[in-house]
C-alpha cells in the first residue's frame, strides 16, 4: 500500500534543516517521491509504517514528528472539494493540517481565530487526521497556525491545499 509522509517543522525559519530531495533519493528502494522543501513524500512501495518511520528517522540529523498516512486517506480527502463553499481570493490560503493521531472528540466547527470579530484563521472541517481550514495572508496569522496544536492537543504539521492536490495527482498516476 502506498503511503504519504509529512515531516513536522522541517526547514522552517532556518531550523531543522535537511534536504528532502536527497532523503527521497536515499529512500529510492521504497519508491519515495519528494514533494517540495518541507518534508512531504509519496512512498509508492508497500512498506510497513514502522519500517518507513525508522528509515526516515535515520536520514534526519534531528528528531521530528513523522506523520504517515495511507494513500487512500489522501485520495478520500481530495475526492470532493471540501473548500467549495468557502471564500477564496488572492489573500486567502486553503490549508490542511495533518494530525499525529485522530482526535477523540471534535471541537465545534467552524472554529475561528481570533474568536472575536474578523477571523485570520478558520477551521472548517476535521476529517480523520486532517484539519481543513483557511487563513488570511497576514503576518499575525502565523501565530494562529501554531495554536492549532494547542487547541486540539495533538501535534500537527500544515500544508497548503495545493500540495495535498499534488500528492493526490502523483498517487493517481500509479
Amino acid at each position: 500500500m502506498a503511503r504519504v509522509v509529512f515531516l513536522r517543522a522541517v526547514n522552517v525559519g532556518g531550523t531543522n534543516r535537511c534536504q528532502p530531495a536527497q532523503i527521497a533519493k536515499q529512500l529510492a528502494k521504497f519508491g519515495a517521491v519528494n514533494i517540495g522543501a518541507v518534508g512531504t513524500f509519496v512512498v509508492r512501495e508497500n512498506v510497513s509504517e514502522s519500517t518507513l518511520r525508522a528509515a526516515i528517522s535515520k536520514k534526519l540529523p534531528f528528531k521530528c514528528e513523522i506523520m504517515i498516512c495511507p494513500a487512500r486517506d489522501i485520495m478520500k480527502l481530495t475526492a470532493k472539494d471540501p473548500f467549495a463553499r468557502q471564500p477564496s481570493g488572492a489573500n486567502i490560503t486553503r490549508f490542511v493540517s495533518v494530525l499525529a493521531k485522530r482526535l477523540r472528540a471534535l471541537p465545534p466547527l467552524p472554529l475561528s481565530l481570533p474568536s472575536d470579530g474578523d477571523w485570520l484563521l478558520k477551521i472548517i472541517a476535521i476529517q480523520d487526521k486532517f484539519v481543513l481550514g483557511l487563513y488570511l495572508r497576514q503576518m499575525k496569522t502565523i501565530s494562529y497556525l501554531g495554536k492549532i496544536e494547542k487547541l486540539l492537543g495533538v501535534p500537527a504539521t500544515t500544508r497548503n491545499w495545493n500540495t495535498i492536490l499534488k500528492v493526490a495527482q502523483i498517487l493517481s498516476e500509479d
